[in-house]
């Protein structure tokens, strides 16, 4: 069914009971906001998603680099500077985006960090928590809240495949990505039963951006190649995706590998 350029699409539940309904712009421009876009994977979907004609809001900590985005794209991106840990600050940002875009179509949230850390030092997996947990919530919490009060839109965030299983070098980081992962999975149910937001779950596996840390690094994907992929995803309007393809098989291993050969690697 389209509605003013809108394609409304019906879904019964299994008890034919009422129907579930939500929305998608079929508009060829979209509001897109992306949390984490100055870096990594979250620049590469905004250089991508700037030259279709999109309005593009971006949040990141990287003022300069911000203000040569802003420059690039003068005439449809407009950014805000904040640190997704400093829950005051993210919040004015977020008025800021809604006060300059209204509605929203895609929300996409990238923002992330992680170190290695063997020698379990706390000053390093402090900030990872911050921000993969606690600021990443406060994040994730608010834009389902929008979009689900405006009736329509589409919620992303890039996990990873590192949140799998636990890893002895980077403790905090898998720990961090794991609760993403299942966090994102309630989100993805209670989403199928409120029947406005769509939702979707990216797991990278290994990608050639600095957030790749460590020696010898099996099936290290170029960013490009996972961007595309990503964003074919998102137009497929996927629950949950690995990138590339092939991580999805080494995912079934992963999750699957008896304990007493996981922890001889």
């Amino acid at each position: 069914m389209r509605v003013d350029g809108v394609i409304l699409h019906i879904l019964w539940r299994k008890d034919k009971s009422l129907p579930i309904f939500y929305t998608f712009a079929t508009k060829k421009n979209m509001n897109i906001i992306i949390i984490g876009a100055t870096s990594g994977i979250g620049l590469d979907l905004l250089k991508r998603y700037a030259v279709s004609g999109n309005k593009i809001g971006i949040l990141g900590r990287r003022k300069s680099i911000l203000k040569e985005l802003e420059r690039c794209y003068p005439s449809n991106v407009i950014t805000c500077a904040a640190d997704i840990s400093q829950q005051n600050v993210l919040s004015e940002a977020i008025k800021f985006f809604q006060l300059h875009m209204q509605n929203i179509d895609l929300v996409i949230v990238c923002s992330g960090i992680g170190e290695l850390n063997p020698s379990l030092n706390f000053d390093i997996e402090c900030p990872t928590l911050l921000t993969n947990v606690v600021g990443w919530t406060h994040v994730i919490d608010t834009f389902y809240n929008i979009l689900t009060y405006q009736g329509f839109g589409h919620l992303v965030a890039i996990t990873s495949i590192g949140g799998l299983r636990g890893e002895s070098q980077a403790p905090a980081y898998s720990a961090s990505k794991a609760y993403q992962i299942n966090y994102m999975e309630a989100l993805r149910k209670k989403a199928y039963k409120d029947g406005r937001v769509c939702v979707t779950d990216i797991r990278p596996g290994l990608v050639n951006t600095r957030m790749a840390k460590g020696e010898n690094l099996f099936w290290v994907m170029p960013v490009e190649k996972v961007v595309n992929q990503i964003i074919k995803a998102i137009k497929q309007r996927k629950s949950k995706a690995y990138v590339t393809k092939r991580w999805h098989v080494l995912a079934i291993i992963i999750k699957n590998l008896p304990y007493f050969l996981f922890k001889r690697m």
